[in-house]
């Protein structure tokens, strides 16, 4: 089932998540729900408060950018790289700060250079209730870290300068009023 994309300015998206237990219930299929609106907005990472739930949960699918010519040296590992994240913690980041233009499907319409280091280590708890730890670097560590920020109560637009912030507010506040044109469907504080 396709579930509405809270949209900036929905209360959700500003709150720390909590962790869930293996008793939450209907995981499964809210994963699969999770994949499948991320799909229709042609994401490639979706978390629970993007849903409006206030769990630590994101699903990432990178496999679309394999596709692309700027990642021909990680083409395998993008195609492969579909996951779940069930109660994450990024317990390392490290390397290089690289600028990336980054978009949210919260956030429609807008898109940032943000800076994100390019390493991490996270550890996490797979669909199967399997603990995981893991080190992602390149475009994928950007994904990761761009959906953990969601559970921790971040945006993307919260890591840009005070000038560019200032910038973006006439166009966040008509997103937060519903005043966006989208593919898929939102939820936002007024409606």
């Amino acid at each position: 089932m396709i579930l509405p994309i809270y949209g900036y300015g929905e209360p959700v998206l500003r709150k720390k998540t909590v962790e869930i237990g293996k008793d939450y219930p209907d995981l499964d299929q809210l994963i699969e729900n999770m994949y499948e609106t991320m799909y229709k907005a042609h994401g490639i990472g979706l978390a629970a408060p993007q849903v409006g739930l206030n769990i630590r949960l994101f699903v990432i699918d990178a496999s679309p950018l394999a596709e692309d010519e700027d990642y021909v040296d990680i083409k395998d590992e993008l195609a492969l790289c579909k996951k779940v994240f069930i109660n994450p913690k990024i317990t390392k980041r490290d390397g290089e700060l690289w600028k990336f233009n980054e978009g949210c499907l919260s956030i429609p319409d807008i898109r940032e250079d943000i800076k994100r280091l390019e390493n991490i280590t996270i550890e996490y708890f797979d669909q199967n209730w399997n603990k995981k730890t893991e080190n992602f670097s390149d475009v994928r560590a950007r994904i990761i870290q761009h959906e953990y920020d969601h559970i921790e109560g971040i945006l993307f637009t919260d890591l840009l300068s005070s000038l560019k912030k200032k910038l973006l507010k006439g166009k966040l506040a008509n997103i937060s009023k519903g005043k966006v044109e989208t593919e898929y469907r939102m939820k936002f504080p007024s409606h």
